[in-house]
């Protein structure tokens, strides 16, 4: 078995030291090089791209979670041990976010690019951006680094069902891990991921924001044909709805709530039968019930919260969570204060995690941040752009509104790169080891597993 890094990180290390610092004691791998069209890939660390700089942004964070959470000296120690030497698997999160090359993006808009070529420019800037620009590439690395993740069941699909819309995100991460594979590599299988861990290294397994459909209804065979097609080219999860009603039941923003179609439930058996995850987090609770009810495979609803701490639309129902544990699946709890209510934070995210393990098992509990850390030259970039007029609330997004208002203490304790503080604040509220490895990735590596076999 490949040698193991160093897990040791004391408390004073981890207030200290640059926040980009490996957890694993790892030095931190470097920069690419971009020579002509052909991106190189640094096998050493470039000094030119400042890798060894400290990252205020990070550790204004960690400093953010850390008064909220006040942990002891012993609590911290050991939760920061724990992390290091566990498999960490976010159930449904983000890579680290390029920032986007301003002055590019200007001359697109200077030249009447339709808001389409510029939303698909700019995606594909903050998701592989990272892969050509050294100081890009440098942070992005410092952002896993700090947060000692594993795996993250990466979103890799724009929301909706055609499958030339959901196949932008899958080719760019595909890019993003086939250049940069030594350091993020993609993960075909659950044997991959667990692979990554002993390797020191990080993955991606992909999932896509929806079910692939060329809606021509020739048949359902003719409908679902898809599928396995996104299936072969590595998606091992997909969301029955995205907020909006749909062909296969409603979404989470309908009032109706009504449960699944006969198509619905022909889209549940295709996807048990090929072993890819059914997700339900934002579909509608009767839509998600009826899911749970007849999937023969462990399910989800990846990244959500418990509705019987705090009503919100993307929330679960008590019943709706039993009937997916069921399964032998999970919740991931995410880390959007909005969904989780009370005053947002870190401390509310693990009340959430707290209940939905006393109530449902822990085994049918994890993690699955909905959040992702943001390269720090974003802002400055984007100043570059030329203001646009305002556009009309697109349809996914239409939805009840709300007097919640966020804060920014809220937001940033729950940052990204807060990863070992969650693991922490586990620690504080009595976990045992075990019960915290399988919350912060044993769970989601299991059900993996079961969906793989």
């Amino acid at each position: 078995m490949p040698q193991q890094p160093d897990s040791g990180l004391d408390r004073r290390t981890f207030l200290s030291t640059s926040a980009g610092a490996s957890l694993a004691g790892a030095s931190l791998v470097g920069a690419a090089e971009c020579l002509g069209d052909t991106p190189q890939v640094a096998d050493e660390p470039d000094k030119t791209a400042d890798t060894e700089r400290p990252n205020e942004k990070i550790q204004h964070a960690r400093n953010v979670a850390l008064e909220l959470l006040k942990p002891s000296e012993k609590q911290l120690q050991h939760g920061l041990e724990l992390h290091a030497d566990a498999l960490v698997f976010d159930t449904y999160g983000f890579a680290p976010r390029s920032a986007v090359d301003g002055d590019a993006l200007a001359n697109l808009m200077q030249q009447g690019a339709s808001d389409l070529e510029i939303q698909d420019a700019r995606e594909d800037m903050s998701m592989t951006r990272c892969v050509i620009d050294p100081r890009e590439q440098a942070e992005f690395l410092q952002a896993w680094r700090a947060a000692g993740v594993t795996c993250i069941f990466q979103n890799a699909g724009e929301e909706g069902q055609a499958p030339l819309t959901l196949i932008k995100r899958l080719a760019r991460f595909t890019y993003l891990t086939d250049m940069l594979g030594k350091h993020v590599a993609k993960a075909a299988t659950p044997d991959d991921i667990i692979a990554a861990k002993q390797d020191g290294r990080h993955c991606l397994y992909l999932t896509g924001n929806g079910v692939p459909l060329t809606q021509q209804w020739v048949s359902v065979p003719d409908e679902l044909r898809y599928v396995r097609i996104f299936q072969q080219l590595g998606i091992r999860m997909m969301h029955m709805t995205y907020q909006r009603r749909n062909m296969i039941g409603d979404g989470c923003a309908e009032p109706a709530n009504a449960g699944l179609s006969d198509f619905g439930r022909s889209v549940v058996a295709e996807m048990n039968r090929l072993g890819v995850l059914v997700d339900v987090a934002h579909s509608g609770w009767q839509t998600s019930l009826e899911a749970a009810q007849i999937s023969q495979r462990p399910m989800v609803a990846s990244h959500t919260t418990c509705a019987a701490r705090h009503h919100h639309i993307r929330s679960k129902p008590d019943n709706v969570i039993r009937a997916i544990a069921d399964t032998g699946g999970l919740i991931g709890v995410c880390c959007i204060p909005r969904f989780l209510g009370g005053t947002g934070d870190i401390g509310v995210l693990l009340d959430q995690i707290t209940y939905a393990a006393r109530k449902f098992g822990v085994d049918h509990v994890g993690i699955g941040t909905d959040v992702a850390y943001t390269s720090r030259t974003a802002v400055l970039e984007n100043k570059k752009l030329p203001r646009r007029p305002r556009r009309r609330t697109g349809w996914r997004s239409l939805w009840p509104q709300d007097g919640f208002v966020t804060t920014p203490e809220a937001r940033e304790s729950m940052a990204w790169t807060n990863w070992p503080l969650f693991t922490v604040g586990l620690v504080q509220r009595g976990f045992s080891d075990e019960e915290v490895r399988k919350i912060i990735g044993g769970n989601m590596l299991r059900v993996a597993q079961s969906a793989f076999a």
